[in-house]
């Protein structure tokens, strides 16, 4: 039998069609932080292990580039939460 694949590896697989919700979701499964627009127009999502903050349109279709930026930082946040555990 397959492993089933994580909503990760299905971002990486096939960016398309992915909503707000989903974005949301995995954001608070995997411990970062998914802001709605406070004035403008895109969710803030940010880790407290990284410098960086990612912008994700709030009120459009997400584009499938958005969707890999997103993976990019979170391979990255988990990234360094492993090094951090490693460093205790």
């Amino acid at each position: 039998m397959a492993k089933k694949k994580t909503v990760l590896q299905k971002m990486k697989d096939n960016p398309r069609g992915w909503k707000i919700a989903d974005i949301k979701t995995f954001c608070k499964k995997n411990s970062l932080s998914c802001e709605p627009p406070k004035r403008g127009s895109h969710y803030s999502v940010y880790s407290d292990h990284l410098a960086d903050t990612l912008s994700i349109p709030a009120n459009r279709p997400i584009k499938p580039i958005y969707i890999k930026h997103l993976t990019s930082y979170a391979d990255a946040h988990f990234a360094q939460i492993k090094q951090k555990g490693k460093t205790k």
